[in-house]
């Protein structure tokens, strides 16, 4: 059970928040209201929700995750956030509430995938098994609906950092959670002046010079292996930047984090593709000749 792979993570106290969940239909007393069509996709691919972290944005993350319905749903890694746990444990409800959906769409008829990222690696060993209706995979090819084959994966193997330092990148973690704290005291003090939410890391994201050079260098390495293995596009998480852009033939696509942006990719029944915010709002639609980033 998925549950047994979590104790990696969680011993004692994650595991009995986990209840079973019995499937109830739309139409049964109970059950869902009618489903919206524009929330209603053939693919969702989701990433980096770090459950288990202050960070996480369980509430819409689950509000997400009940209102969008699919017939495959992707957890493209860093979805229970292991480093954070191992060093103290942080849980909560919304948290829960993350996976019982999870487990309500598998149990309802969704298919659905885990491919770990560095994050949750501890699930790594369990790929090609079955855990709870959900399928673990090291990575996966999907076909979309119009016939070209994506490659899924986290994408931390193209990441020199994770991939050589570890201790360097647990260190980086670090870093990135002093700015996600900042980012809220800034935001609260904007909000008291009546302005929106302003995120620290994606401002040092799109103006710092080496953050720049990373994520472009991350995109390329992706988008090189991919057309190494003959595919038609990559899509992944692990850098949180949302993204459509093509690089030279290959579609890069990323479908951001749950943590800054609350992104998620999702392919239409004509099997285009898109970059969506919680609420639902397209924010970049893939083009058939060009694509730009999100953030």
């Amino acid at each position: 059970m998925i549950a047994t792979a979590l104790r990696k993570f969680a011993p004692q106290a994650l595991v009995p928040t986990l209840p079973n969940v019995v499937p109830i239909r739309p139409g049964q007393a109970g059950g869902e209201p009618a489903r919206d069509p524009a929330k209603t996709h053939r693919t969702i691919f989701l990433s980096d929700t770090h459950l288990g972290t202050r960070g996480c944005k369980g509430d819409a993350l689950a509000q997400f995750l009940r209102t969008h319905h699919c017939e495959t749903l992707y957890l493209v890694g860093d979805i229970v956030d292991g480093w954070r746990l191992k060093r103290a444990f942080y849980w909560r409800p919304s948290h829960t509430e993350v996976i019982q959906e999870i487990l309500r769409k598998a149990q309802d008829g969704t298919r659905v995938i885990y491919i770990p990222g560095n994050h949750d690696e501890a699930l790594r060993p369990y790929a090609g098994l079955n855990l709870a209706g959900i399928d673990v995979r090291f990575e996966a090819v999907h076909r979309t609906a119009d016939g070209r084959d994506f490659l899924v994966m986290h994408g931390d193997y193209f990441d020199g950092v994770v991939r050589y330092a570890k201790w360097l990148a647990h260190l980086g973690d670090w870093a990135y959670d002093g700015a996600l704290w900042v980012s809220e005291r800034i935001s609260d003090i904007r909000r008291w002046f009546g302005l929106g939410h302003w995120s620290l890391a994606n401002y040092l994201k799109r103006t710092v010079k080496n953050a720049v050079e990373y994520i472009g260098r991350f995109e390329d390495a992706v988008a090189r292996e991919t057309e190494a293995r003959g595919l038609d596009g990559a899509i992944c998480g692990h850098i949180h930047h949302a993204a459509i852009r093509r690089i030279g033939r290959i579609l890069y696509c990323n479908d951001g984090d749950w943590v800054e942006s609350c992104t998620a990719l999702v392919e239409g029944p004509d099997g285009a593709l898109s970059v969506i915010s919680a609420s639902g709002e397209v924010l970049v639609q893939e083009r058939p000749a060009f694509a730009t980033a999100v953030m």
